[in-house]
């Protein structure tokens, strides 16, 4: 009998039920079941993560410029907050995240994953505009900061130096870095 009459021939009554453990992309436990034909899902109490799950919100604020700020998606989020530094557009530039108050801002939804190998740099006039990512780390402290260096023609050092004092959790990630320093020659080249 052939491997492939062999898995025809197998009785269903043999298999044994299993149940499938899911981690959602929110860090969440869910263990699947498949019931009379059916999928069921139910949360796991007590299990972590997986992963450093980011549990606490984040309401830092940071204008680095009169009209530029960045921060988390807890900031997006913040109608209160949003209104209190006078935010007029947002730049999103998460993945996943929508844009919760698209009657009051004018949003701009950039996706950009928080990965080295993707590249930044092909990423105002009146009002504010709030740059955010998930975290409020490494993408939209990244664009912020390649903003600054090609209308001031700063250099990379500089604008993360200043980012970093006002806001010490940054920290893009290498492939951004190495970008933003490539983008720093192309600028200083481009000025020649």
């Amino acid at each position: 009998m052939s491997f492939l009459e062999d898995i025809a021939s197998f009785p269903r009554s043999a298999l044994k039920q299993v149940e499938t453990q899911v981690t959602t992309p929110g860090g969440h436990i869910l263990v699947e079941t498949r019931v009379d034909g059916s999928f069921t899902q139910r949360p796991v109490e007590g299990k972590s993560f997986g992963f450093v799950g980011d549990v606490k919100p984040d309401f830092q604020v940071v204008e680095v410029r009169p009209g530029l700020l960045f921060g988390s998606q807890d900031v997006a989020t913040n109608l209160e907050l949003l209104n209190q530094y006078k935010v007029t557009h947002i730049l999103n530039v998460a993945t996943g995240i929508s844009n919760v108050f698209p009657d009051n801002f004018i949003y701009k939804t950039v996706e950009i994953l928080d990965l080295p190998g993707v590249e930044i740099t092909g990423a105002r006039d009146k009002g504010k505009a709030l740059v955010h990512c998930n975290a409020g780390v490494s993408r939209a402290p990244s664009i912020v900061i390649g903003y600054i260096m090609s209308k001031e023609g700063a250099s990379f050092q500089a604008v993360f130096e200043e980012l970093k004092g006002l806001r010490p959790a940054i920290r893009p990630n290498d492939g951004f870095r190495q970008s933003l320093v490539n983008y720093e020659a192309t600028l200083m080249n481009r000025n020649r």
